[in-house]
């Protein structure tokens, strides 16, 4: 048996999510974190690789004695339910657990998963906010109704199953570009523009490339129908640039069959 865990976190105070020595990151603090709590070392795998500065709402990993000699079905010894809250008085502020699951030995939070949803959050003001410039991209302009209608009309053109190499960062070994793009939307919400995408998988640094790009759109230099030209080039230099990972957040992992989540 897997323990599967939701978590959320704040990007800013992480170095991305793996494991890397003389840098706080996720994988690190959790695996610490649930060792402490379980007496017994653990191993944490993620279903994403965040960078750092990205943040995550509904982030899954999977947890699992390290030493086999711990292993079998009732190593955690914890109620399911209670998993979050044991967990949460151990883990920093900025990292929570939302809920927990079991699952079965042979599943792998990352290559179980049938698509990610992002969302990307800009605050459109001449005003910066010094108490989100973590958490948002500062744009410091103002996007009218009207752009932000082009934005989201030219966010349409990424549905469908596309080759993304124009989007994708360049120097990224990724061999297989092409993914599937289930929905893309912008619209206001209060004094932010937020861009959501939900795919059946991403490239490094696409959803920046893409918020990008729309920004483009909205300043005038591409027009909406322009998007699928930049995807048939298949050339990084046809499409906008990679805007900061304050903005991006992992909203969502989906799965073929339902995760059963508990929590208090």
């Amino acid at each position: 048996m897997k323990l599967l865990l939701k978590i959320k976190y704040d990007g800013a105070a992480f170095h991305g999510f793996q494991a890397q020595p003389f840098a706080r990151n996720v994988q690190g603090t959790l695996t610490e974190k649930l060792t402490q709590l379980f007496a017994f070392p653990v191993a944490v795998t993620g279903c994403s690789r965040t960078d750092a500065g990205v943040h995550a709402l509904g982030f899954v990993v999977s947890v699992e004695p390290k030493n086999e000699s711990e292993r079998g079905e009732n190593w955690c010894r914890i109620p399911v339910s209670k998993i979050a809250r044991a967990a949460n008085n151990l883990l920093d502020p900025d990292i929570c657990v939302i809920a927990a699951a079991k699952a079965p030995d042979g599943f792998h939070p990352r290559y179980d998963a049938v698509g990610k949803e992002y969302i990307y959050r800009i605050h459109d003001s001449f005003i910066p906010d010094p108490f989100r410039r973590q958490r948002v991209m500062l744009y410091g302009k103002s996007l009218s109704a009207e752009k932000i209608a082009l934005m989201n009309e030219a966010s349409g053109h990424f549905v469908g199953r596309h080759n993304f190499t124009s989007f994708m960062a360049s120097g990224s070994k990724i061999t297989e570009p092409v993914r599937t793009v289930r929905s893309a939307s912008v619209e206001r919400a209060d004094d932010e523009v937020v861009f959501k995408v939900s795919a059946d998988g991403f490239l490094y640094n696409m959803v920046r490339i893409m918020t990008g790009t729309l920004l483009a759109v909205a300043e005038g230099k591409i027009t909406p129908d322009g998007i699928g030209e930049i995807i048939n080039a298949r050339d990084r230099s046809r499409a906008g640039e990679t805007v900061c990972p304050n903005g991006l957040y992992l909203n969502e992992v989906f799965y073929k069959d339902a995760v059963m989540w508990e929590a208090d």
